[in-house]
């Protein structure tokens, strides 16, 4: 059996392959203890869990990091140079607010320790270091019962010699440690030093967390990383920081393989699930960034290119000093959960879709999870007095304030960054995105939205569409006049062998990519383009693209990457016949009263499940399924395609 587990803030999702087929099943998460849930839901879908094929996405290393639940963590560097990890840039992220403070830095600093030694930019060392002082730096470190170190020196990635050195001593005295150059070699201390910190930070409770999976697992457990891939549980204990975005990359990958093959090249995806919306626009390709961060901190290594607000099904409501309406960004989760699921007390969105009948209690997770629409009646009438306005209008309120946060998260990743979402199609998944995605779609113009089949579920199933990835990365800082193309296909081999050595153990079909970091000479950031015979020009157009306008001016190239891509084994995705257009009569649920603007309409509920490929549908219309809810409203209308994907237009032509 193959199976694919994402580990939510509300749910955790499960999908596997059994008889020939795909099946799915859900399982509330268990915050205090992310495995109880993983193991529950595969020993509930399999009978030996020690056979099985897993590929996971998991959430402990990004809650480890908001929650600030890491180890007790040190840095060793050169003397000196102790506070880089605090100074970081001088970027204020909010300009205008004087309350402002940074994030807290993960490692006090008592817990820095400087050493001499001291590596040049050329990777030539000017001094050596110490040896009897890293021991002594060492014994403090055991002394103090810090669990988890990060060495970052200057200019390792030119020259790592001095780093190799002090892990060697590290490992020696049983202490995690994390050596930058190994996590990110490249330049920029700040964010070199960041990301090594940030794995220290994590490594010891995501070690503990995939050893004791793979303990009841066996040898067969497979890890989502942040870039898209899949890693080895060796790999993503030795670098958990990989692993900060793997739910959310697995969506994208899902989406970008299900509209490829539906005939779609250019989408935005948006996976809205119970406690945040994540979107990543695809042109033909699914995009990377080397520039991100999260709560705050910078996390340099590659990951596919999402953006998120913390807007989802089980975003909480309330009234700011001024009286205005607020969603989110805090959630209920799954426990409290929302009201309407039995124990929590503040109004969520998925609330406010049970108020105006979107959603169907009897059909939630396919009747298996009761929902109370009474408790929620309460709730709303007593916040909508403080609001002045009715019970209707409060909930049409909330559905309108959770999708303007939306949509100014894919007016960020498109129209800010010169695409034209008009052009691109809304690929939706997640639980709570079916609700939502027409209302999104036609706030931004967006003519046509896709749903695939198992929305609730997408994210897992994109896991076992994802191939095996290394990323490698070096820098190199030459200039238009250095350029030499042999010279950088030579260094591109050199950095290409060690990956293509790890992936062709666990994959026979390897495949190389090759990118260039450039960017204009005194730039400060750099632009990520394809390796090839003609990629000065490459970065041109990408430049104009992005900010309107192109230089004459000479191009620098900073980094070279390489990407080693491993193909694995992907589900089929299956082709049907197309039937009529008229919906068959067993698809016929039942009829529920729905509020849209204001007005009350009398809609028809459809099982998904009896849906035939050719079949149309006019709004307004609920379509519900195991794992989600899809609202098609007035004026839109919906057919479902060859692979049993439901498009919807979302205005009648």
């Amino acid at each position: 059996m193959i199976i694919g587990v994402d580990t939510g803030g509300t749910f955790t999702d499960i999908v596997f392959r059994k008889d020939g087929g795909w099946k799915v099943y859900k399982i509330l998460s268990t915050p205090e203890d992310p495995a109880k849930a993983v193991i529950e839901g595969i020993e509930k879908v399999s009978g030996d869990v020690e056979k099985e094929f897993v590929v996971h996405g998991t959430t402990v290393a990004t809650n480890t990091i908001l929650e600030r639940k890491g180890s007790l963590t040190a840095i060793i560097t050169n003397r000196g140079f102790e506070d880089i990890i605090e100074i970081g840039r001088q970027n204020r992220k909010k300009l205008y607010d004087l309350s402002y403070r940074r994030p807290q830095c993960l490692v006090s600093p008592e817990n820095r320790f400087g050493v001499k030694g001291r590596i040049d930019c050329s990777g030539k060392e000017i001094e050596p270091i110490d040896i009897d002082e890293i021991k002594s730096v060492i014994s403090e470190i055991k002394k103090r019962g810090i669990e988890s170190v990060a060495v970052c020196m200057l200019f390792s990635y030119a020259n790592p010699e001095h780093e190799i050195v002090i892990g060697r001593l590290l490992s020696e005295e049983g202490i995690f440690f994390s050596l930058s150059h190994r996590i990110v070699s490249e330049f920029r201390e700040y964010e070199r030093f960041s990301t090594a910190v940030l794995n220290a930070y994590v490594g010891p409770r995501m070690k503990s967390y995939i050893r004791n999976l793979k303990e009841r697992l066996g040898s067969q457990l497979r890890i989502m990383q942040s870039n898209g891939g899949i890693i080895s549980a060796e790999i993503a204990m030795d670098q958990p920081v990989r692993t900060i975005f793997s739910g959310p990359a697995g969506g994208v990958v899902g989406a970008y393989e299900i509209a490829k093959k539906a005939g779609f090249r250019r989408i935005i995806s948006f996976d809205m699930g119970g406690t945040s919306t994540d979107v990543s626009l695809i042109d033909g390709k699914i995009r990377i960034t080397a520039q991100s961060e999260i709560s705050g901190i910078p996390v340099k290594v590659p990951m596919i290119d999402i953006h998120s607000v913390g807007s989802g099904g089980g975003s909480t409501v309330r009234l700011d000093p001024g009286g205005a309406l607020r969603v989110g960004p805090e959630s209920a989760g799954a426990d409290p959960g929302p009201i309407c699921y039995g124990k929590g007390e503040k109004i969520t969105v998925t609330d406010a879709n049970l108020f105006l009948g979107r959603l169907i209690p009897e059909y939630f997770l396919g009747g298996e999870m009761k929902i109370y629409r009474e408790r929620i009646e309460k709730y709303f009438y007593d916040l909508s007095k403080k609001a002045g306005l009715r019970p209707s209008e409060l909930a049409e309120g909330i559905i309108a304030v959770a999708n303007s946060n939306m949509q100014r998260a894919i007016r960020r990743i498109s129209v800010e960054r010169g695409y034209d979402p008009r052009r691109f199609v809304l690929f939706s998944f997640g639980g709570a995105a079916g609700l939502h995605a027409c209302e999104l779609a036609r706030l931004l113009s967006i003519p046509l939205v896709i749903i695939p089949e198992n929305p609730g579920l997408f994210s897992a199933i994109g896991m076992l569409m994802a191939d095996i990835i290394k990323d490698h990365s070096f820098t190199v800082m030459k200039g238009e006049d250095q350029i030499d193309e042999d010279e950088l296909i030579r260094m591109f081999k050199k950095i290409e062998s060690e990956a293509v050595s790890e992936v062709k153990k666990q994959s026979k079909r390897v495949y190389i990519e090759r990118y260039l970091d450039m960017r204009y000479e005194g730039q400060s950031y750099e632009i990520i383009v394809p390796f090839r015979r003609d990629f000065i020009e490459q970065f041109h157009r990408a430049h104009k693209r992005l900010y309107g306008y192109r230089k004459d001016d000479k191009v620098q190239i900073v980094n070279l990457r390489v990407r080693v891509r491993g193909k694995t084994e992907k589900p089929k995705i299956r082709e049907y016949r197309i039937f009529e257009e008229k919906i068959p009569e067993r698809a016929f649920f039942d009829e529920r009263k729905v509020i849209f603007n204001g007005k009350e309409y009398c809609c028809p509920v459809l099982k998904r499940s009896e849906l035939l490929p050719g079949n149309r549908i006019d709004g307004p219309a609920i379509i519900v399924e195991y794992s989600s809810t899809v609202f098609i409203p007035p004026d839109s209308e919906a057919k479902i395609d060859r692979f049993r994907n439901i498009l919807i237009q979302t205005w009648k032509k």
